[in-house]
């Protein structure tokens, strides 16, 4: 006899059900959560108060990294919170909230890597037009227009998902609400959810995806008609860090949604791991280690700190 009952809560399965891994992952993330924070605020505040970084570029990973800030502070807390936890018990509604802010962090970041690689082309290829095209009225209006995509996008996924009823299993094979389990976990008929994902969602991530793309084929070849090494380094070190940011986010992204079911139970979580918490945490490395601007504004804000610090004694 089908089992009718509606459910009210879901069990997130989490990344181990073995309590002494759980106990030797928590600090681990604990770890991983709290530097994700000091690095994106601390770029975050060096692009505030240094002056030479108030350009569009700066402007933009600003973005990325209070991105960063939120979309781990969505799965991260919770997953801390549930290693203390036999039974991970997640209600449909704060299960449904947590899958509506995960997917408009996600998509805005999305969204903004796009407008980011626009960004690059500009200064690259049209360095005298620069000022002029990237007003800080057009950075101001791009950063807004990818967040209400970002908002919108996540809505509609959203509402969509609360028509649907769940009437068991009630398992959730990963450690935060996802869309694609979401999806298979419910009673109704999903055809109108697909659909959405694959119309929608997939002509605005192509958009997304080739407007990120398609500027490095005429960036390169930019870059390799400047005559000097220094100038081609100081511009590759820009344009690798952001490619470097993209690949991590596209290819965990797409192998944890596009590859066949069988096996998610494994290689689902270790993808959903990579892009929704270690992505965070090695944006703002890979700036920060890459980027000489970010590494000198760094230095001077110590040097400050230092010359403060003789003075006051």
């Amino acid at each position: 006899m089908e089992n009718n009952t509606v459910l009210s809560e879901f069990i997130l399965q989490g990344l181990s059900e073995i309590p002494k891994i759980q106990h030797l992952l928590f600090p681990l993330f604990l770890i991983i959560y709290l530097m994700t924070l000091t690095w994106n605020l601390l770029i975050m505040f060096l692009i505030f108060t240094d002056s030479r970084l108030h350009t569009p570029m700066y402007f933009f990973l600003g973005n990325l990294a209070c991105l960063d800030i939120f979309s781990s502070s969505v799965t991260l807390p919770r997953l801390l919170f549930d290693f203390f936890r036999d039974r991970k018990t997640i209600s449909i509604v704060a299960c449904i909230t947590q899958l509506f802010f995960f997917i408009t962090f996600i998509s805005t970041e999305v969204f903004l890597l796009a407008v980011m690689s626009y960004d690059r082309y500009v200064a690259i290829c049209h360095p005298l037009h620069y000022i002029h095209i990237m007003r800080w009225t057009v950075c101001a209006q791009l950063t807004l227009f990818v967040w209400i995509i970002g908002i919108l996008y996540s809505l509609m996924y959203t509402l969509s998902t609360l028509r649907l009823s769940f009437c068991g299993p009630n398992i959730i094979q990963n450690f935060f609400c996802d869309l694609r389990q979401l999806l298979q976990l419910s009673c109704n008929d999903t055809f109108i959810n697909i659909l959405l994902i694959f119309l929608i969602g997939g002509v605005l991530g192509l958009s997304a995806f080739l407007i990120t793309f398609l500027p490095y084929i005429t960036i390169f070849n930019t870059v390799l008609r400047i005559q000097t090494n220094k100038g081609r380094l100081k511009v590759f070190s820009t344009c690798t860090s952001h490619l470097m940011v993209v690949f991590i986010f596209y290819g965990t992204s797409v192998f944890n949604y596009f590859h066949p079911t069988t096996g998610y139970f494994a290689t689902g979580r270790q993808a959903s791991v990579v892009y929704a918490i270690l992505t965070p945490f090695l944006n703002p490395l890979i700036y920060s280690l890459r980027n000489i601007e970010i590494k000198d504004a760094f230095k001077r804000v110590l040097h400050n700190t230092r010359f403060v610090n003789m003075n006051s004694h």
